[in-house]
């Protein structure tokens, strides 16, 4: 399992081989530098540690300074274990976007955007009430809850009115559209979660992993 943290940039347009134009979306991914390898004997698993977005010093905590310290890394604001690193890495290397490759497939794990307080139309997609024919009064409203003496009470799960986004969400089987390892950037086909500025954690695909890429292009 390869993966990296990145920051999303925003959407654009390009140009396929084919003159087709694509909807991709930018992700500064790198540098992204490895922080501590885990290991079985030391510490009860094997995973990689990544470090991305540089801060300063003074604005991490005591126990993240000396994490850092332990490690001889410099101090980052977003850290992400990946257990079942298929590369070979050590602390201090530092990774980036050209581990994928164009036509590899992605995941893109990242937050939603919030959206605050919403009715059951926005947040559920329900229908509503009809706007004529006497039935005026109750156009986003979502009608009947349930019945009132058997069983008497809401079931849970009920869809309704409530808090909607900011939840965490991912998108798989994202193409790679280009790699451009000199400025860092890694385009994907498609949309990911979240708003422009928000970090992300970009991994192989678990339905296509890279090993079957070479398949699904036939």
């Amino acid at each position: 399992m390869i993966g990296l943290l990145g920051k999303n940039l925003g959407q654009t347009r390009l140009y396929d081989d084919q003159g087709d134009l694509v909807q991709v979306t930018l992700i500064l991914a790198g540098p992204n530098r490895v922080v501590q390898c885990k290991t079985a004997e030391t510490d009860g698993y094997e995973a990689v540690q990544l470090g991305f977005d540089d801060r300063k010093e003074q604005r991490a905590s005591l126990p993240q300074r000396g994490h850092f310290k332990k490690h001889g890394a410099a101090p980052v604001k977003r850290l992400r274990e990946f257990r079942n690193f298929s590369l070979q890495v050590k602390s201090g290397d530092v990774l980036g976007p050209d581990v994928f490759a164009p036509g590899d497939y992605v995941d893109a794990i990242g937050t939603t955007k919030g959206r605050g307080f919403q009715g059951v139309v926005k947040r559920h997609n329900f229908r509503g009430g009809d706007a004529s024919h006497g039935a005026g009064g109750w156009r986003r409203r979502p009608g009947s809850v349930g019945p009132g003496s058997t069983p008497g009470y809401i079931t849970k799960g009920k869809p309704m009115p409530g808090h909607m986004g900011q939840v965490r969400r991912t998108v798989q089987n994202l193409k790679v559209f280009q790699v451009r390892p000199e400025e860092n950037l890694l385009v994907i086909e498609g949309s990911v979660p979240g708003a422009r500025g928000d970090y992300l954690v970009i991994r192989e695909s678990k339905k296509k992993p890279k090993k079957t890429v070479a398949n699904a292009k036939q």
